[in-house]
């Protein structure tokens, strides 16, 4: 009799010790291409930052100011258009001249050849006034074109943005005497960023353009692909330039002259093993997952962890592609215990 209540208790005290099952949620292991990867820094540059010159010489009246933003076509400048436009009015009375000029001859042309009709005149000078009329009406397309040019200049006089942007520097005052091509002010596009990244000449065979890359910058992670490569290596720092274009919608928390982490691969892609970064469990002994059995069976097993992107990494250990994996509930499970999975 005492026997039995001995092995009743037994079986009491084992299914006490037993913990609950405990509810996990899970994810599988998966075989996906990783390539081993570097950080390198990078610069954003404008695509388009300019010297803004004046289109002709003469004195300088206004000159936009340092910080403003301006659209494509806004002011920027304006020259002293006085001179111009006196010569402008001038030219157009060179015009008027030649047109006289040229109606006379004209007449006198005309005039002539009735004369010539009835040999009341001379060939010699039937011809002679024939080229002077030539001549003449050569003198006005002449004036003409001097006029052209000099409207050209009163347009050029007043310098206008290329391109949406910001002014960053002027360079010189209202009130100078500046010389065409002379350097007015600086123009900054703040739409069109670029990261201009050098990278090592060893990994040039892993990076070509299309290829998608991950960058950071201020909390803020893209990915995005290559531009374009320049394969024209630097003989000193024995690298080779890759810029990457930046979508618009950064432009609010990005600037040029800012730097860029890019994730760089540095060797082939090979198929590996991957995790969820939420499974990885670390503790003093080493990097454990859970693996969650047919019997909904929770086993610890020790990983070595590997590379990875942002939400997976590589693992090396006792798993195969499709074993579940704990991803939550996992760091208090004991060897063997039940789990409810949700």
């Amino acid at each position: 009799m005492g026997s039995v209540v001995c092995l009743l208790l037994a079986c009491s005290w084992a299914n006490a010790a037993e913990p609950p099952a405990s509810p996990v949620e899970i994810d599988q292991v998966t075989e996906i291409s990783l390539a081993a990867t570097a950080d390198l820094m990078g610069t954003l540059h404008s695509r388009s930052y300019v010297n803004i010159t004046a289109g002709v010489d003469g004195r300088l009246e206004w000159l936009q100011e340092p910080g403003i933003m301006v659209r494509q076509g806004d002011v920027l400048a304006k020259m002293d258009l006085l001179p111009l436009q006196l010569k402008q009015s001038e030219q157009k009375a060179q015009i008027k001249r030649a047109s006289i000029n040229a109606r006379y001859f004209n007449n006198e042309l005309q005039r002539l050849q009735k004369l010539r009709k009835t040999n009341s005149t001379s060939q010699f000078q039937l011809d002679q006034t024939k080229s002077q009329y030539e001549l003449a009406q050569a003198d006005s397309e002449i004036a003409t074109l001097k006029l052209k040019q000099i409207e050209d200049e009163l347009r050029r006089a007043t310098v206008k943005a290329p391109f949406d942007g910001v002014v960053t520097e002027r360079v010189v005052r209202a009130g100078t005497d500046i010389n065409r091509s002379e350097v007015l002010l600086k123009l900054l596009d703040t739409e069109h960023l670029e990261v201009r990244l050098y990278v090592p000449v060893k990994y040039l065979a892993y990076v070509r353009k299309g290829l998608e890359l991950n960058l950071q910058a201020i909390g803020q992670a893209i990915s995005t692909q290559v531009t374009s490569v320049i394969p024209s290596t630097d003989p000193r720092s024995q690298t080779f330039e890759v810029r990457i274009q930046i979508p618009e919608h950064l432009n609010e928390f990005w600037t040029a002259g800012q730097l860029v982490k890019v994730t760089v691969p540095v060797q082939d892609t090979q198929l590996s093993l991957t995790v969820s970064r939420d499974a990885l469990i670390v503790r003093k002994e080493g990097t454990f997952v859970v693996k969650v059995d047919a019997d909904n069976k929770a086993h610890r097993l020790l990983v070595k962890v590997g590379k990875g992107s942002f939400d997976r990494v590589t693992i090396v250990g006792d798993l195969q592609r499709g074993d579940n994996i704990a991803i939550r509930g996992a760091e208090r499970l004991k060897e063997g215990q039940s789990v409810i999975v949700q």
